[in-house]
């Protein structure tokens, strides 16, 4: 390596250190203030050293242990079912589209063109899904809104599957006898991980995030998902707090660590993602510059 790449690979690398401080910077103050006091928040700010520690935001979450956990469960079975489908049907569409002597691309191209210009809005989705498929109050309501795929991602997997799975690969495998579902299952997906990877993650953050498919159709506490919970936590101590004179009869009800609980709602809604991101990044660059090469 010459003199001047290795200046242009150290300037390089600081830029991306700072940068990386910055993104971090939020997600430790974060942490942090759901860990101060409550007190020392309202008198002195967020503060990456604060001058008392607390754990009373968790104490509060923590009287919510029951419905926390089942929470935690449903999103996790919604998370791991509704990514599977959803990242099997993007690859079976994209797969599909990639294939220039499929019947009916430009059809199916224009189709999903057309989903990303256009919507039926919410009214007419909820009156479909609640009066015609009858999903109110179950477990599909978490699960089906969301299933249809997005069609940038097909896109980017059609893309990735055109420029990186040789056609004499598929080719050769005609020759031996395979079919489409076999070719697909045993050469297309095995060579497509690095955007499956990708895509995949996008959906699983999206069903792990997602809590306005609850807000349109769970009223059952015993199907929210970890997100609908959290953020009905919020909204009750938003309102025990604002109004504190009207419920001070309720047992600690103008006590309720206000500011450290939003945070500690966040901590406990992106933690999972937090760990879980690391073992899947290394793909990411390489699916998506892969992916995106042609459109």
């Amino acid at each position: 390596m010459s003199e001047t790449n290795k200046k242009v690979q150290v300037i390089a690398n600081i830029i991306m250190a700072a940068a990386t401080i910055l993104i971090l910077i939020p997600f430790i103050l974060l942490f942090i203030s759901s860990f101060t006091d409550s007190t020392e928040i309202a008198l002195n700010g967020y503060s990456f050293f604060p001058k008392k520690w607390s754990m009373e935001a968790y104490a509060y979450i923590w009287k919510e242990k029951s419905q926390i956990f089942r929470a935690y469960f449903i999103t996790i079975i919604v998370t791991a079912v509704g990514t599977t489908a959803s990242l099997l049907i993007t690859m079976m569409y994209a797969y599909a589209l990639s294939k220039d002597y499929f019947p009916g691309k430009k059809f199916f191209s224009m189709f999903l063109l057309f989903t990303m210009l256009f919507n039926g809005g919410l009214v007419p989705t909820y009156t479909m899904y609640t009066r015609y498929f009858h999903i109110k109050n179950t477990i599909w309501a978490l699960l089906i809104p969301s299933l249809l795929m997005g069609a940038m991602n097909v896109i980017l997997v059609r893309s990735y599957i055109q420029n990186n799975v040789p056609a004499s690969l598929t080719e050769a495998a005609y020759i031996d006898g395979a079919n489409e579902y076999k070719i697909f299952a045993q050469i297309i997906m095995p060579l497509s991980k690095p955007i499956a990877v990708v895509i995949g993650m996008f959906i699983g953050v999206g069903y792990w995030n997602d809590w306005t498919n609850g807000l349109y159709y769970v009223t059952d506490n015993k199907l929210y998902s970890i997100q609908q919970l959290l953020n009905n936590m919020l909204k009750n101590i938003e309102f025990l707090s604002s109004n504190s004179a009207a419920s001070a009869s309720a047992a600690g009800a103008v006590e309720i660590p206000r500011s450290t609980v939003r945070m500690a709602i966040a901590v406990v809604g992106i933690l999972p993602i937090l760990i879980i991101y690391p073992y899947v990044q290394k793909f990411f660059v390489k699916g998506i510059a892969l992916g995106a090469v042609k459109g």
